[in-house]
């Protein structure tokens, strides 16, 4: 029996939802994105969005023209406009990542993703500084500088890789941030901007970024990496597969920048960890599983020790790196194209968005919190074994004495795990249809939602024992409030059938 103790041992941070990650941004402007979007906001509530494409052709900003002879560049900011409005309206700020290059900019022809993002370095440093400028100036102007000055700003995505910066140009880069930052510094010297966003295996980007915006006196106020735990991609038509790591190796990656910078100018910065996941791959099925869910727990519960955000790649399965998806399942919290179908792993983050602000212990398996007018709140979760040697436990057990003031307790849990909260189980069983009737969808939203139940214990001394047993990749939360009775005293369902019990 652990015996959760009554004082709390401080506040539940929350960098579990400052951000979350989406597509290119110009996916915003569906109104299915929306419709998501807005659902996530009201169960789940993150402060932050990041994604790709700000810059890339699909946004429309940069647009050069001739005239008279001469070379002009007109900046227009029609689809910025539409993206930052329908987040805003939606109560949440854009966690903005200047990229990628416009063809009209870039000094080569490579791209990235079936969208084709351009990956080369400017031709002219002169004109992407003029492009920053004129985006942040005009964001500035739209929506206020204490609004903007809120919104992280982050220069390029992960450089470290060739497929996002060609021929992964540390040197390049190093010239593509300085010239970015003094840009951003030119419309207001408290806008934040960082980096170097950097994807996993490439930490000695860290140092090397911290010498050489020390050297240069180059503006940083923040620092951002990437953290995934998935091995190379096992490809198959339309889907891939992936070995892991364990989830521990995530929350030592979170550790990384901080570790690594201790003695540079850059070591009391915030950390940003603006991507993070099991895999990278949005048609890794594994995304779909309670597997994913559980998995994850320890790391949404443990991960503010580390960084002061990090954010979840993605929260929709309109994704489109590799194309449309094929797939019902496809690399999110939900399916967007649908009806918002929900995944175990939404239901972790819906569960955590349900904790209470006053952190009284947690463990291995398990989260213990209280709120404001006294109930306790239990996120608790199965042990899983990332190595796909074996399922994982099929039971899993936790005893726990938990503090509550009252004669007794009303217990309200919610259960997630293979046969509940899981519509990618009803899915498979019906056949894994490609494009399922709308009575199957049907079915897909009832399975999706957690298994709920209630029951009543008996508190003494001022505590209540809440004896666990959970199943293979199980995530649960357990409510515990007070009872106050309020029955009358002559109320006795004993006697229903008009019966007298005496």
């Amino acid at each position: 029996m652990i015996r959760v103790p009554d004082e709390a041992a401080g506040r539940l941070p929350d960098a579990w939802r400052t951000c979350v990650g989406t597509g290119r941004i110009e996916l915003a402007l569906r109104r299915d994105y929306q419709d998501s979007l807005a659902l996530l906001q009201r169960e789940i509530g993150f402060r932050y969005i990041r994604g790709h494409g700000l810059l890339s052709d699909g946004m429309g900003v940069h647009r050069p023209y001739d005239h008279e002879g001469a070379r002009h560049v007109h900046h227009s900011f029609t689809y910025v406009d539409q993206v930052v409005d329908a987040y805003l309206g939606l109560g949440i700020r854009p966690f903005l990542e200047l990229g990628f290059m416009p063809t009209g900019l870039a000094s080569g022809e490579q791209t990235v993703f079936w969208w084709k993002g351009n990956v080369t370095p400017p031709r002219s440093d002169r004109e992407w500084a003029a492009l920053v400028r004129a985006t942040l100036a005009h964001l500035v102007d739209r929506y206020g500088l204490d609004e903007v000055r809120a919104w992280p700003i982050e220069v390029w995505n992960e450089p470290n890789l060739s497929d996002f910066w060609q021929g992964a140009d540390e040197t390049a880069y190093h010239r593509l941030y300085e010239v970015t930052a003094h840009a951003v510094k030119e419309v207001d010297a408290s806008l934040q901007v960082g980096g170097p966003a950097i994807s996993p295996g490439a930490d000695d980007w860290l140092l090397r970024f911290a010498e050489f915006t020390e050297r240069r006196d180059v503006p940083v106020d923040f620092v951002s990496k990437h953290a995934y735990t998935s091995g190379p991609a096992q490809h198959v038509p339309f889907g891939s597969y992936q070995t892991l790591a364990p989830a521990r190796q995530l929350l030592d990656q979170f550790a990384t920048p901080r570790e690594l910078l201790k003695g540079t100018r850059l070591a009391e910065l915030p950390v940003h960890i603006t991507e993070f996941n099991s895999s990278y791959c949005p048609d890794n099925p594994v995304h779909d599983t309670a597997f994913n869910a559980a998995y994850l727990a320890p790391v949404l519960a443990g991960g503010h020790e580390h960084a002061d955000s990090f954010s979840y790649w993605t929260f929709s399965d309109t994704f489109e790196e590799a194309g449309v998806p094929t797939a019902l399942f496809h690399g999110g919290f939900g399916l967007l194209t649908h009806r918002q179908v929900r995944k175990p792993t939404y239901h972790l983050y819906a569960f955590m968005a349900r904790m209470g602000e006053e952190l009284l212990t947690r463990g291995p398996d398990h989260l213990v919190t209280r709120h404001p007018d006294g109930r306790v709140a239990v996120l608790a979760w199965a042990p899983v074994d990332p190595s796909g040697t074996t399922p994982g436990p099929e039971r899993h057990t936790l005893r726990l004495s938990v503090p509550l003031r009252g004669p007794e307790a009303f217990v309200r849990r919610s259960t997630v795990d293979e046969e509940h909260g899981n519509a990618r189980t009803a899915w498979q069983r019906m056949g894994s249809p490609r494009s399922p009737r709308p009575h199957q969808l049907d079915v897909l939203h009832e399975a999706a939602e957690p298994a709920r139940g209630h029951l009543r214990l008996p508190v003494e001394d001022g505590r209540t024992a809440l004896d666990l047993t959970l199943t293979r990749h199980e995530i649960t939360l357990v409510e515990i409030s007070p009872v106050e009775e309020e029955a009358p005293p002559w109320s006795d369902d004993r006697r229903l059938l008009g019966r007298d019990p005496r």
